[in-house]
């Protein structure tokens, strides 16, 4: 078999965008379209019964939101896709950042009515500092928007990165008529009811569209870019500074297969990944990747754990042994699978960029390196992002305790919400970045382990690890709480700003470490390791 041809196939890329922005349903558009679905469903579809494919934890269906990465692998034509369709909910952004380790490009929407909003905003900076490459989708331009060069400007502007047009809608709304595409050179005539036209370039006159005034119209607005606008370069793209920037409307399926066959032609393939000793090259024959999720419970009969391995170099055998290099323990991989959302297959062989689950009995951890050899090296990780907001958790019923240690050991393990114990009394603490991840955590605690659990509120706290070896715990109080997080490293939570300063001055030599600083976060953690 010839390894660089199937490594070549490989595209791997996550999809990322404001909360409602269509992310989901454009996800459902790719996955019609790789034939893997009959029927795409939307994200809201209490009323019809019918739920997007790649939300498959119950709580998703109920409220209409997706709050954990999915996975989806399927060929399409001559590639090999897998798609990574990650939450929109900020409260979620440390899973989505995560993700984004193990991907190679992203698609990024933009709602043509509201334009780049917050959380895109968040998402497309961790995209720039990893150098990913970015195509851009510019959704919903059935319905009444932004002008287009309106969005084009906001894009430069906001996310400071150069576009490329690749289409130009003509009208919008109502007005809406289809689209140009610069690069086949060709009309697609928007037809309603997912139905569309392709009429070539020099055939446009004969046909009622040509002699449209709004047609006429974006002729002219066509012209004056290609004058002012910035030239296509493909190296620029897969360098992360220019892009690509396509128009449609995932709901009413336009614009959407164009849009796919395009980005497929353009994505990178797998890259090289940087490890403790250098890169490593997707084509190095010894298998090795790494592990960017955990999840719990996806299938709640058997309430089984499963790691999410980025494939980074090389080929994966089922049964094949590997060397976990965190503790260099070898492990014997049997169980593995790929996926559709909560549907899962067993797989045999993966390639470099390829996102396999492997079953978990509770030995890994997020940012384990996995490898095949004697060189013990590690791939780089994303830092981990501290907690804003505390709350004290404590199990109803006290039967039940068996239950909520395990519950709270394996949710915790998944990274969404981060576990701490005071130190004078105990009590166990949880971090997360909003509300919506506890309102999950008791939700899944109730559905998955049958305990009812209650929070004592802590308000928002500001987090820093403890970098000495030896301090004097006589200084710190309910203000500045002293507590161990789940690798036993000690931590404090200040009450707020003037609390933090007011102990930084006092305290010179305790050494206190924010996780975000990358120097401080890498220095930290290999220690702890």
């Amino acid at each position: 078999m010839n390894i660089d041809k199937e490594i070549s196939k490989r595209r791997t890329f996550a999809i990322i965008s404001h909360p409602d922005a269509g992310k989901t349903t454009l996800t459902e558009k790719l996955l019609y379209f790789g034939k893997v679905i009959r029927e795409a469903g939307t994200v809201k579809g209490k009323k019809t019964g019918k739920f997007a494919a790649s939300d498959w934890m119950e709580i998703e269906k109920k409220r209409g939101i997706s709050v954990t990465s999915s996975v989806m692998s399927f060929p399409y034509h001559d590639f090999h896709v897998n798609i990574l369709d990650t939450p929109g909910h900020e409260d979620f952004s440390e899973d989505t950042y995560r993700t984004l380790t193990a991907v190679d490009s992203v698609v990024m929407i933009i709602d043509s009515t509201k334009g780049v909003e917050p959380q895109t905003i968040k998402l497309f900076k961790v995209c720039r500092m990893r150098g990913i490459p970015i195509f851009t989708f510019i959704n919903k331009l059935d319905r009444e928007g932004k002008d287009p060069l309106e969005l084009l400007s906001e894009i430069e502007e906001v996310l400071g990165i150069e576009s490329y047009p690749m289409n130009w809608p003509i009208g919008m709304g109502k007005r809406f008529l289809g689209i140009i595409d610069r690069e086949q050179h060709t009309v697609v005539q928007f037809k309603g009811n997912e139905q569309e036209e392709i009429i070539p370039s020099d055939e446009v006159d004969a046909t009622e569209i040509g002699s449209h005034p709004t047609y006429l119209e974006t002729k002219d607005e066509l012209e004056l870019l290609e004058e002012a606008g910035n030239q296509f370069d493909a190296d620029r793209v897969k360098r992360g500074e220019l892009t690509p920037v396509f128009f449609g409307s995932a709901l009413a399926n336009f614009g959407v297969k164009s849009f796919f066959d395009v980005f497929l032609q353009y994505a990178v393939p797998p890259q090289p990944r940087r490890t403790n000793q250098g890169f490593i090259a997707p084509e190095t024959e010894e298998f090795s990747g790494y592990i960017f999720k955990i999840q719990a419970n996806m299938n709640p009969a058997h309430r089984d754990r499963i790691a999410f391995l980025r494939v980074c170099s090389g080929r994966f055998e089922r049964g094949m042994s590997v060397q976990l290099s965190r503790t260099n323990k070898t492990l014997k991989l049997n169980q593995t699978q790929v996926f559709m959302a909560k549907d899962r297959e067993t797989v045999d062989e993966a390639f470099a960029g390829d996102i396999i689950g492997i079953y978990d009995p509770n030995v890994y951890q997020i940012g384990d390196t996995l490898t095949v050899g004697k060189e013990g090296y590690h791939y780089d990780e994303l830092p981990q992002f501290p907690p804003e907001m505390f709350k004290k958790v404590r199990v109803k019923n006290v039967m039940k305790a068996k239950q909520f240690r395990k519950g709270i050991d394996q949710l915790v393990q998944e990274g969404a919400i981060q576990y701490f114990r005071q130190d004078s009394t105990d009590d166990i603490i949880l971090g997360a970045v909003g509300q919506l991840q506890y309102e999950v955590f008791e939700y899944r605690m109730r559905a998955e382990y049958n305990v009812e659990i209650e929070f004592v509120p802590m308000g928002d706290r500001i987090p820093r690890w403890i970098g000495n070896e030896k301090f004097e715990k006589r200084f710190f109080d309910s203000r500045s709480l002293l507590v161990r997080d789940r690798n036993d490293q000690y931590a404090v939570l200040f009450e707020n700003d003037f609390t933090f300063r007011h102990f930084k001055e006092n305290h010179k030599e305790i050494e206190l470490i924010d996780l975000l600083q990358e120097n401080d976060y890498q220095s930290f953690s290999a220690s702890e390791k």
